[in-house]
């Protein structure tokens, strides 16, 4: 048997090639479908699909299952190109998924998480304008910015409602007085126009009295903006963990007698601010509605008043000895008549359906139970009395994350599969519930799409069939999936792992761990586009440019975070520094014993944002593991970041967990090599996070590297800057500190020899 080798540095033009590997694959498959959605009217279904040299966006009528252009999608990047000054074109539109609707027709999608519009008539792009007053990650709003007063006219057209000098008036809609429902407004204590609600009788108006919260800023020096001349500042609403948030307080007017009574019940104490939608009525307008979560997150709920008494009640109560998965909850009133509630619960230590007697607060009968996991509901139909959801773990002996989709009665009856394939399916469901548009793949699948029947699932029409052979062809090799016990000995633990092109078993690769460890989520992916559904992070495609420089790259789900049981989601409580860790370690272990080209005493670990705290904490609390890091603008110190991610998971007040996973705090056990980077215009985590770290390891004595990218926001090194410096910056890091090669001398090289050598 050949001696065990060591693979020789990479050169410049295996770097050139890595970093070419997106642009040089990314237009190889054909007929790709991604998740489709329906339109309003049930009538046509729209989605992308790849094609030569870009991707094509379709319409296929239901009934004859005909297919055309969605839209006209040169105009569309003209459109766009003109008002985000950036080169676009119609075979690489910068979204995924798209709605058409309204008269005249427009498209909707998102860029950048943010909304926007194009008109397909007269071309007008922008991002969609609410006129709502922006709120700082959901927790205080932002009174720098006028709250939108638009009189709201009651259901039957004879009123509107609107806000005066703090406080709530009225006035008949053809015109005449105003009436002041409130006198008790002030600046400091005000009624929000935004929040005003009519009952469907048109005789009552719910409105929201807010006391503000503290209204912390962070301060951005844009030092080179990229259009020249002097340094910027910017600042940002931007509540931190602690911060006084905003108090609502739900008060309820009769419009007759103008008689107004606030909403008293201890449940709502401490709750996070409602979203704009969050409060509505039953049908008949005898019951107010409205969800909550109780700061700190230990504690959700639905509450229903009886607006004749203005007596409230719970209609739900989901209580955790560790946290309620704010993110994941999900309510849905039967008939709208404020007798029955659906909603998720994970009270027997999976997440599960429940259908509650609102009038008493009581379960009526659970749903859905098993060892699996509710992942969404795609619709109820109240006549019918019948769900459809998804779920994922129950099929026996597949991947636990897979999902499929599901119809069961309320009573729990009659549950029946409507995506039978081994693969991970993403489901859209008509509006009149007839029809299921079902995309499935796996790492190793190419997508397929069909219409299938929501009653049994049975295929209607194929929609497209994914083509990969071009991409296998050039030397493309699916992730391998494998799975380990855990810490506890017998639960899975799955990861992926993605090897070099030129793999040869006979030698010892190092390894590097691409990590996020966010409890919001899983994120080892399942399905088979290895350049990512969605834009941004990291992909498939950015972890075989690593492996290809002499690396065998993975990624893997441990515990800590969501999809699978309670116990294994709880491990994240108050215990952030965790990152699954343990059961990594002992999932990289059981694929060294499988595989001998599998050197675990080299092993590299990268991330970003909660990632990017994950990769300081391996080199910070598992040293004799992980010898080389790269961190991505990480929340290092959980006190310094956003308010809502991190009190869900190290709950409220801010207490002694913060510290135990504050890279800050714990600088000073930094061993193995470290390299931090960051953009200096990140709004999502505030950049001082990254310095305050930099700041702890000079004042510990510890070597460490840093790049400040100029401009740079969250993304930057993935989808933002400077196109492939950041992540160049990363490979070489890792070349020079696992496998004790040099990264060549970029500063010499010129343009013609890059040129020259990515050629050859």
């Amino acid at each position: 048997m050949p001696s065990r080798g060591v693979a020789a540095p990479p050169v410049a033009a295996d770097y050139q090639r890595s970093l070419a590997l997106r642009g040089d694959w990314s237009h190889l498959t054909r007929d790709v479908p991604f998740p489709a959605r329906w339109s309003d009217d049930g009538k046509t279904l729209y989605y992308r699909k790849t094609v030569q040299e870009g991707f094509a966006f379709v319409a296929m009528d239901r009934a004859t299952l005909r297919k055309a252009p969605a839209f006209d999608a040169k105009r569309i990047a003209a459109a766009l190109g003109r008002a985000t000054g950036e080169r676009v074109t119609g075979r690489d539109l910068p979204f995924d998924s798209f709605t058409i609707r309204g008269n005249p027709r427009h498209l909707e999608f998102m860029i950048h998480d943010e909304d926007w519009s194009c008109g397909l008539q007269d071309d007008a792009c922008g991002p969609v304008q609410t006129g709502l007053r922006p709120r700082g990650f959901d927790a205080v709003r932002d009174l720098r910015v006028p709250a939108r007063n638009t009189p709201v006219p009651s259901p039957d057209g004879t009123w509107e409602a609107f806000v005066r000098a703090d406080n709530v008036v009225v006035r008949a809609k053809a015109g005449g007085a105003e009436t002041r429902l409130s006198l008790d407004g002030t600046a400091s204590d005000f009624y929000d126009p935004e929040s005003i609600v009519w009952s469907p009788d048109s005789r009552h108006l719910a409105v929201l009295r807010v006391r503000p919260g503290f209204a912390r800023y962070v301060t951005r020096v844009e030092a080179a903006p990229r259009d020249g001349g002097q340094p910027r500042i910017h600042t940002q609403l931007y509540p931190k963990p602690g911060d006084i948030i905003d108090s609502e307080q739900p008060v309820l007017f009769d419009v007759a007698s103008g008689r107004g009574r606030d909403i008293r019940t201890d449940d709502f104490a401490d709750a996070y601010p409602l979203r704009n939608g969050d409060v509505g009525w039953s049908r008949d307008g005898k019951f107010l509605m409205f969800p909550f979560v109780q700061r700190g997150y230990q504690r959700a709920g639905f509450i229903s008043v009886e607006v004749e008494t203005g007596r409230a009640h719970l209609a739900a109560d989901e209580r955790a000895r560790t946290f309620v998965d704010a993110g994941r909850l999900y309510e849905h009133v039967v008939g709208n008549e404020g007798r029955e509630l659906i909603w998720v619960s994970e009270r027997d230590g999976w997440r599960h359906l429940y259908l509650f007697d609102m009038t008493t607060g009581h379960i009526e009968r659970q749903i859905t139970k098993g060892p699996w996991v509710v992942r969404e509901v795609l619709r109820v139909d109240d006549r019918k009395r019948e769900i459809w959801f998804g779920a994922s773990g129950m099929t026996p002996g597949e991947d636990p994350y897979f999902v499929h989709y599901y119809r069961i009665g309320f009573d729990g009856s009659h549950l029946t599969a409507l995506t039978p394939e081994t693969a991970n399916h993403h489901a859209a469901i008509s509006p009149d519930g007839a029809l299921l548009a079902d995309t499935y793949s796996r790492v190793d699948l190419a997508s397929r799409s069909m219409l299938r029947s929501a009653e049994d699932g049975h295929v209607v029409g194929s929609v497209e069939t994914g083509d990969d052979t071009g991409l296998r062809a050039t030397g493309f090799r699916p992730p391998e999936v494998f799975h380990a016990k855990g810490r506890d000995g017998t639960t899975d633990i799955w990861g992926l792992v993605v090897r070099p092109r030129d793999y040869d078993p006979a030698r010892k690769y190092p390894v590097v761990e691409n990590i996020y460890a966010g409890p919001h989520d899983s994120f080892v992916p399942k399905d088979f586009w290895p350049f990512g559904y969605h834009s941004g992070g990291d992909k498939v495609i950015g972890m075989q440019a690593l492996a290809d420089l002499g690396f065998i790259v993975v990624q893997i789900d441990g515990m800590g975070t969501a999809n699978r049981s309670r116990a294994f989601h709880d491990v994240a409580w108050k215990n952030l520094a965790d990152s699954g860790f343990p059961d990594r370690i002992l999932w990289h272990r059981a694929m060294a014993a499988r595989d001998p080209s599998y050197d675990i005493t080299r092993v590299g670990i990268y991330g970003g944002s909660a990632g990017g705290q994950s990769a300081l904490n391996a080199l910070l609390f598992h040293p004799e593991f992980y010898k080389a890091a790269v961190a991505f603008a990480g929340c290092y110190d959980n006190r310094m970041d956003k308010i809502d991610w991190n009190e869900q998971w190290l709950g409220w007040p801010v207490d002694e967990s913060y510290v135990r996973a504050s890279g800050v705090e714990n600088a000073g056990r930094l061993q193995g090599r470290l390299l931090m980077i960051v953009g200096e215009q990140d709004a999502n985590v505030d950049p001082s996070s990254t310095f305050q770290v930099a700041s702890a390891l000079i004042r510990a004595n510890k070597n460490f590297e840093l790049l400040v990218v100029p401009g740079g926001g969250h993304a930057t090194g993935r989808s933002e800057g400077p196109i492939g410096y950041a992540e160049r910056r990363e490979f070489g890091f890792f070349v020079r500190t696992l496998q004790d090669g040099r990264e060549p001398d970029w500063n010499r090289l010129s343009e013609t020899d890059r040129t020259n050598r990515h050629e050859e």
